[in-house]
């Protein structure tokens, strides 16, 4: 998967960074390894849990709709809820949707005639080829207020089904955090790499997806150096996907999403109190990357969100 398939909404984003910083500044930051304590006051309380809401709208009403993801076959298949279809998709959509066909590496979507279908708001009613949910801009099917998205796992191709009236939106048992907590804020220094690197990373689908990445962050942490990996497809914009002795226990086993911006004299704050679970951790339907080797601590970091309270996919 790319980044943003298991991001918040862009609602959730910081202002981006316009640049990254040079070379003078990242060789700086490399050097100076102690960094001064984060600010901590009730606007900085405030502004983590007011963060906190907008990342639950946002999974309550995106990533925990997701009723399906539907690997295409090379060739034609027809999609729809009812089961004589080769994809059969959720009771909300169309008994017959149309077909959809895999070829070259693309995927064309040709609507039942008569079905009542749009496809980004406009009535579909000839055969298109359809731009995946990693493009700048997706082309979302809808019916019934249920949608589907082409969506990639490394190499394979499927189809995203959302449907917020289905059995996974229902189901949803939402959220639970640990207590803010201001040890847990920290400012850390981007130690830059030689050279920008891309990263082959196993997902949990067991397909192998690229990440940029350009150094490493490092931090102190309850008195302990440590240092993570982030990804960087968006200048002087961090996303780091780690895990830790907590991970299985107190925490989602398999890891815990957190951003961080970079700032222009080299430091980046990391506020663990933001970090949270992947929505692989209550949605069997989504792709997550696995964190790194050098991304899994050996501490308990207990802040942010803690293991989904529901049934484990």
């Amino acid at each position: 998967m790319n980044l943003q398939q298991a991001r918040p909404s862009p609602a959730l984003s910081r202002p981006l960074l316009a640049a990254f910083v040079g070379a003078l500044v990242a060789t700086a930051a490399g050097c100076q390894r102690t960094a001064p304590p984060a600010d901590w006051n009730d606007a900085v309380v405030t502004e983590i849990e007011a963060w906190r809401a907008k990342h639950e709208d946002s999974y309550t009403n995106n990533w925990a709709t997701i009723e399906g993801l539907h690997f295409l076959r090379p060739g034609t298949q027809t999609a729809g809820s009812a089961p004589g279809n080769d994809v059969v998709l959720t009771a909300s959509l169309p008994a017959h949707l149309g077909t959809f066909t895999l070829a070259a590496d693309e995927v064309t979507f040709a609507p039942e005639p008569g079905a009542p279908v749009t496809i980004n708001g406009a009535t579909a009613t000839s055969a298109l080829v359809l731009r995946d949910d990693g493009a700048d801009e997706t082309d979302v099917i809808e019916a019934n207020g249920a949608t589907v998205v082409v969506h990639r796992s490394g190499k394979r191709v499927s189809l995203r089904v959302k449907d917020p009236n289905g059995e996974r939106a229902r189901s949803f048992a939402g959220f639970d955090w640990f207590p803010i907590n201001r040890d847990y804020r920290v400012v850390g220094r981007f130690i830059k790499d030689a050279t920008p690197r891309d990263l082959q990373v196993v997902n949990t689908f067991g397909d192998i997806d690229t990440y940029p990445t350009e150094g490493v962050v490092e931090f102190t942490l309850n008195g302990e150096t440590l240092s993570l990996r982030p990804f960087t497809d968006e200048p002087g914009r961090f996303f780091l996907v780690f895990n830790d002795a907590s991970s299985g226990n107190e925490t989602y086993a398999a890891a815990r999403f957190l951003y961080s911006d970079l700032s222009e004299d080299g430091t980046t704050i990391l506020d663990f109190n933001e970090a949270y679970n992947p929505p692989c951790s209550f949605n069997p339907f989504t792709t997550c990357p696995i964190p790194l080797p050098e991304n899994r601590l050996a501490i308990k970091l207990l802040a942010g969100e803690k293991k989904y309270r529901g049934a484990e996919p």
